[in-house]
């Protein structure tokens, strides 16, 4: 049977388009179990994006359990697997209210893994997380948006609590916070003092994890967070419809914080 696809358009990224008009053809069972996947060449022509675009899709719907790569043969449907693959449906994630969710959900992931990383962060840990630091403050003051040096943050406290199934969930969650951590950082470089505070916010954390002091870590993870929310909170009705076409597409434009 031939499958149809429709021409993605602007809006939410173009992957994420690609990637659930696919997986839909999966769910309805269009795309059997086994199914072998249209090749690239011909998806980029039906989808009308490039080859990046697809291979993202791809990517995503790998990391979904959906489908899996046979070497020198394609890309082919998954049977179903004897657990459910964690996913979100990105359109619950347009609204403010779900950055804030979002927030919430970060603050228990990303406060357990601060308190892990004091109790196990090793030399290179630290030099890391230092690392990323600075990275943040170069973007931000050559002007760049920081969102991509923010996530990287926020990887090197779960890469310094050594635990992969911690860094794994990050890491999935981290396509749906993308879009999040736009907005919110949108929202503190309006003002010097929010950005100032959250600098503070993060040195606070990086310097519990150096110290070994996992409560300190903890606790300074989740000020964080719970900071970021009423910095988000208080934003007036001008930042929002100013954000009115960012949160057009789901959040997954792709974990300030």
């Amino acid at each position: 049977m031939t499958i149809h696809f429709n021409r993605v358009t602007s809006g939410a990224r173009l992957s994420d388009q690609v990637a659930h008009q696919l997986a839909a053809e999966i769910a309805a069972g269009r795309l059997a179990a086994g199914a072998k996947l249209p090749p690239e060449a011909r998806l980029v022509e039906q989808f009308e994006v490039s080859r990046t675009v697809v291979r993202e899709a791809m990517s995503r719907l790998k990391s979904l359990g959906l489908v899996h790569s046979r070497q020198g043969s394609g890309v082919y449907v998954t049977a179903a697997p004897p657990y459910a693959p964690l996913n979100f449906d990105a359109r619950h994630t347009a609204s403010r209210a779900a950055v804030v969710q979002l927030a919430e959900v970060r603050r228990g992931l990303e406060a357990e893994a601060a308190a892990i990383a004091a109790r196990r962060r090793a030399p290179a840990d630290i030099e890391r997380l230092q690392a990323t630091v600075a990275a943040l403050d170069r973007a931000v003051a050559s002007g760049g948006d920081g969102v991509e040096q923010d996530l990287a943050f926020h990887r090197a406290i779960a890469q310094a609590a050594h635990n992969p199934f911690l860094i794994g969930t990050l890491d999935y969650l981290a396509q749906f916070m993308r879009g999040a951590i736009g907005v919110t950082r949108a929202n503190e470089a309006r003002r010097a003092d929010f950005a100032a505070q959250v600098r503070r916010e993060h040195a606070a954390v990086v310097t519990a994890i150096e110290a070994g002091d996992a409560a300190k870590a903890r606790a300074a993870a989740s000020r964080h967070m719970d900071n970021a929310i009423r910095r988000i909170e208080g934003a007036d009705p001008a930042f929002w419809q100013q954000q009115g076409e960012r949160l057009a597409g789901p959040l997954v434009q792709g974990p300030a914080s």
